[in-house]
C-alpha cells in the first residue's frame, strides 16, 4: 500500500516520503523561501559528458549545472547517424548541443537537479508527453469499466505523431470531445514552448510551472 508521508516538524522545512510498505518510492524536499524548480522547463547546453555515468551535466540557466542520465534522453536529440539499439552517450550526445529539458528532481544538498528531456505537460484531464512515444495510457489509479471508457475516448484524440497521452483521475466521465479541449490546449502550449526554445541562445528559463 502507497502512502504520502509529510515531516513538517521544522518550520522552515518540509520533507514529503512516498513509500509501499518498507520500500521508498520517491523523497522530496522543500525549504521554505527557496524557489521550488520541479517541473520547469528550459532550454539548456550540454556542458559536459560522463561516459561512467552514463549521463550528462548541463547549463540550464540557474546557478549549478544539472545532471541529465542517458536514458532521459529523447532520441529526437540524438546525433545524425547514431543506432538508437547501440547507441552510447559519447556517441549520441555531445558538449554544446542544445536540449530542452524539464526538472524532475529538485537540487538536493551538493546535488544539482535532475532533468529529463521527457517533457510532460499536465492538463485538466490529460497529461501530454510531446517527445515521448512510448509513454501513454491510463492513469493507474483509474480502474475497471471507467479505464475501459477512458481508453476509448484516448483512441479517438487527435494529435501528433511522436506524442503521447495518459488519462488522469480528473478524466473519468469526461467525453471525447471534452478530452480532446484540454489536449488543444496543451497542444498549443507545447508550440509556444518550442517555438521559444528555438528562438532564443544560451540557456534560461521557458515554463514555469505553476504551484
Amino acid at each position: 500500500m502507497k502512502r504520502m508521508l509529510i515531516n513538517a516538524t521544522q518550520p522552515e522545512e518540509r520533507r514529503l516520503a512516498i513509500v509501499d510498505g518498507q520500500k521508498l518510492l520517491d523523497f522530496e524536499t522543500e525549504i521554505e523561501g527557496r524557489e521550488q524548480r520541479k517541473g520547469n522547463i528550459y532550454k539548456a547546453v550540454v556542458t559536459r559528458v560522463e561516459p561512467s555515468l552514463e549521463a550528462c551535466f548541463v547549463d540550464y540557466g540557474e546557478d549549478r549545472h544539472g545532471f541529465l542520465p542517458f536514458k532521459e534522453i529523447s532520441r529526437n536529440y540524438f546525433r545524425e547517424g547514431v543506432d538508437v539499439r547501440t547507441a552510447r552517450i559519447q556517441d549520441a550526445i555531445r558538449e554544446g548541443d542544445s536540449l530542452l529539458v524539464q526538472v524532475d528532481k529538485e537540487e538536493r544538498g551538493n546535488k544539482g537537479a535532475a532533468l529529463t528531456t521527457m517533457v510532460s505537460l499536465a492538463g485538466r484531464y490529460l497529461v501530454l508527453m510531446p517527445n515521448n512515444p512510448r509513454g501513454g495510457g491510463v492513469s493507474r489509479r483509474v480502474e475497471g469499466e471507467d479505464r475501459e471508457e477512458l481508453k476509448e475516448n484516448l483512441d479517438q484524440l487527435e494529435y501528433p505523431k511522436g506524442m503521447s497521452l495518459i488519462a488522469r483521475t480528473a478524466g473519468i466521465g469526461r467525453t471525447a470531445p471534452e478530452l480532446q479541449w484540454d489536449l488543444n490546449y496543451m497542444l498549443k502550449l507545447w508550440d509556444a514552448i518550442d517555438g521559444a526554445s528555438k528562438a532564443g541562445k544560451g540557456a534560461f528559463l521557458i515554463y514555469q510551472e505553476s504551484s
